[in-house]
């Protein structure tokens, strides 16, 4: 059986002439390398023939029991090992620059208005989606095409070690962390452990010689910046780039460094931040500064981040893709400048808090009750106690009660906030509105 054990070498052989890999059989998977992963409900190496029988080109698998004496099958140690160094294998085959992007939020946005502006003048390279884990940034890479001129990484974590895991595999040569707030703190351990966390990107860039693209504004990040011989820093009078926020009612309006007046499809100006930083990483690659403006203006958001929906009278801002105390705050500001007749307020749980999830939720819902909100519908377990902290809260138990709740109130000239966690799924709520 040693025999039949293959090389990382071997493997990444196959994968340039297969260049795309895979780990889920119920997709499509032809043509694919398909990884044999190990997940907490289920072992991927039980697919593997069900892959190549969909057409993969080769199934890489972990466990023996699983191999046939057939070329296809691929055996190694450890699958998501494997995985993880084809990808720091291929990134050295490719002399571009990497943007690597943490932080507790608005990693997702930043990407994208990145990305959107550098691919004004280059092939560029995205994440797809979220793909910002131990799984996705060695995907995210293999994706990466010969072609490529560039490309930008996000990087998601939610214990110390994870970035500094991350950056090994992408080698990243500039780097970026959007903030630090108090998320994941479960698996960080506290507001400490999470800087700590999110600063290990800086970390290797400054043991690399890379190049930090710092916030200025935002004193955490300049504290953990230190040290740096060659920081880019945004978006302050005197630095590197300069821009303001105008407005952002609700719509972000900006002006850039040349004076000129940008109106966004961002709601909310929390998010000036993240656009701040892709006119500043613009400038550092040569972008048009037209060019740049015109990218940040035609972006619009999506994935159910801060998306304004119509419905009739009714809209709805729509931000469930993830919460945490900043970015609840945020929504609610947003949200603040939504003009209607009528306002219903959904919140569900904050995920990820630990021994201070109440106390986070309590003090969101103490502010709900300074606010004249027609409505405040709660979901979650957490929600379910910071409930008493505000008479008129609803709560419901299950998702199914609040869509019955909703669809027998006939609602119109109404402005909704959704906001939550990924895990309750509030777009869900969208067609009983």
């Amino acid at each position: 059986m040693e025999n039949n054990f293959k090389s990382l070498q071997t493997i990444y052989t196959y994968y340039l002439k297969h260049p795309q890999v895979s780990f889920d059989s119920r997709k499509d998977v032809a043509n694919t390398i398909f990884f044999a992963l190990k997940g907490a409900c289920c072992d991927g190496n039980i697919f593997a023939s069900q892959a190549l029988a969909k057409g993969a080109a080769y199934a890489v698998i972990d466990n023996p029991r699983y191999y046939q004496e057939d070329e296809r099958y691929l055996l190694v140690n450890d699958t998501l090992e494997t995985l993880q160094q084809l990808a720091k294998l291929h990134r050295s085959q490719l002399n571009i620059p990497i943007i690597a992007i943490t932080g507790s939020n608005g990693k997702t946005t930043t990407k994208e208005l990145i990305y959107a502006v550098l691919s004004q003048r280059y092939n560029c390279y995205a994440t797809s989606g979220n793909f910002n884990n131990h799984i996705g940034v060695p995907i995210s890479l293999l994706s990466i095409k010969k072609s490529t001129e560039m490309a930008v990484i996000e990087m998601g974590a939610n214990h110390i070690g994870e970035i500094a895991q991350l950056c090994e595999i992408v080698q990243p040569t500039h780097g970026l962390i959007t903030n630090i707030s108090h998320a994941h703190l479960e698996g960080f351990g506290g507001i400490n452990g999470v800087i700590k966390g999110k600063s290990e990107l800086y970390t290797y860039l400054k043991q690399h010689g890379g190049v930090p693209f710092i916030n200025s504004a935002d004193s955490v990040l300049l504290n953990v910046a230190n040290g740096f011989v060659n920081p880019i820093y945004y978006p302050q009078k005197g630095d590197y780039y300069y821009c303001e926020l105008k407005e952002a009612n609700p719509y972000l309006v900006y002006t850039s460094e040349q004076s000129t007046t940008v109106t966004t499809q961002l709601i909310g100006k929390h998010h000036f931040h993240n656009v701040a930083a892709a006119l500043c990483i613009g400038k550092y690659f040569g972008i048009e500064p037209n060019m740049v403006n015109t990218a940040i203006q035609a972006y619009n958001p999506s994935n159910n981040r801060t998306q304004l929906i119509k419905k009739g009278t009714n809209s709805i801002l729509l931000d469930a893709y993830n919460a945490n105390p900043a970015s609840v705050q945020a929504a609610l500001e947003s949200f603040s400048f939504l003009k209607s007749m009528y306002k219903v307020l959904i919140l569900a749980d904050m995920n990820e808090l630990g021994e201070e999830s109440l106390a986070f939720h309590q003090a969101i819902i103490e502010k709900t009750a300074q606010q004249d909100y027609d409505a405040i519908l709660l979901h979650g377990p957490v929600m379910e106690k910071a409930c008493l902290y505000n008479p008129k809260a609803i709560y419901f138990k299950q998702i199914s009660n609040l869509q019955e709740y909703l669809s027998n109130h006939k609602f119109s000239n109404t402005a909704f906030l959704l906001k939550g966690s990924r895990s309750y799924h509030l777009e869900s709520l969208l067609n009983f509105i």
